[in-house]
């Protein structure tokens, strides 16, 4: 028998839509340069691909990818050397009240990576001062630098920190000796990014129009339906729109369908609430079962508690729900 193929994930689609060069490097000249076009495509590549002398071996790019959503490396020719930046991307459905500090350690990891692989080269004191071999490091090397951008999918506002010093409790007279560390936002729901990546401008237009909480849910429904098909969306895009929207689908479905429209999207979003329904409403009639019968045998509330904890598999709160639902 064959293997069963796995369902893609939502942060499974929306990873690979930014594993596409054109559409990363658009959105980092959004947020990074007002739009210019200071990184080229041409210039990116996957870090996990990246087996440089600079970099040492794969052991650092399986470091840094299994800690970061996307990252890539950008490569600039200059006329004596290569330039090269670390470009990470951190995707949050939800607020992180700890984001700065979170940022600050992929950064930190990165660096450190660097550094410890850097050191390995220096195994004796050959060329080196005192204070050099000490240090493991040079006085004239240097490490790559590393940019983030954190991208909020979610639908309320950010209302956490955005740097460091805004989750510490710092007396006035310290603060200017208190290092901080600011990280770069951005939120899908409503962003003034100035986008030339067609496929960019879709998604976030798209994104804006599904996480508007202001208007009810069939005005919105209504509009992303329409602007996907004035716009001929990608389908892509349509996939990666469901998964950082939170859009309850079976990817692995869509997935080998021909075409994907946000009606699709809808359709499988209703198709999934009728089944939890359904199933809602089997456990429903299976409480209200063991409920009554507790109540002909005389159990107490706290047995009859337990038994639809362990027959119906919830959690005590719910079967509290269902007891005070049920009992006459």
């Amino acid at each position: 028998m064959g293997k069963r193929k796995q369902k893609l994930k939502p942060d499974i689609v929306v990873k690979n839509y930014w594993r596409n060069n054109e559409q990363f490097a658009d959105f980092f000249n959004a947020v990074l340069f007002d739009g210019k076009e200071i990184i080229k495509a041409d210039e990116l590549e996957d870090i996990d691909t990246e087996e440089s002398s600079i970099l040492e071996h794969k052991d650092y790019a399986e470091s840094i990818g299994a800690a970061r959503d996307n990252v890539k490396i950008r490569k600039k020719s200059t006329i004596y050397n290569v330039e090269l930046v670390i470009l990470g991307m951190e995707g949050q459905e939800r607020i992180h009240y700890a984001m700065p500090m979170r940022v600050m350690g992929y950064d930190y990891g990165t660096y450190k990576k660097q550094y410890d692989d850097n050191a390995k080269k220096y195994k004796n004191a050959n060329g080196m001062s005192r204070d050099e071999y000490m240090s493991k490091m040079k006085k004239m090397d240097k490490f790559i630098p590393v940019i983030t951008i954190v991208v909020y999918y979610g639908e309320n506002p950010w209302d956490g920190a955005l740097s460091l010093h805004e989750m510490l409790n710092i007396p006035k007279e310290v603060e200017p000796f208190v290092n901080d560390y600011k990280m770069h936002l951005i939120e899908a729901r409503k962003n003034n990014l100035k986008l030339h990546n067609i496929n960019n401008i879709d998604l976030f237009n798209l994104l804006e129009i599904l996480l508007n909480k202001d208007e009810k849910l069939k005005e919105t429904k209504e509009k992303a339906i329409q602007y996907a098909s004035e716009h001929d969306v990608d389908k892509s895009v349509i996939m990666t729109v469901a998964g950082a929207a939170n859009c309850k689908m079976d990817y692995d479905m869509i997935a080998g369908k021909g075409s994907v429209d946000m009606c699709t999207v809808f359709e499988e979003t209703r198709f999934e609430g009728r089944l939890e329904g359904r199933l809602e409403g089997k456990l429903e009639g299976r409480a209200e079962e063991i409920i009554e019968t507790g109540h002909e045998f005389g159990l107490s509330e706290e047995e009859i508690l337990i038994r639809l904890q362990k027959k119906l598999d919830v959690s005590l709160q719910k079967a509290q729900e269902y007891f005070k639902m049920f009992s006459k």
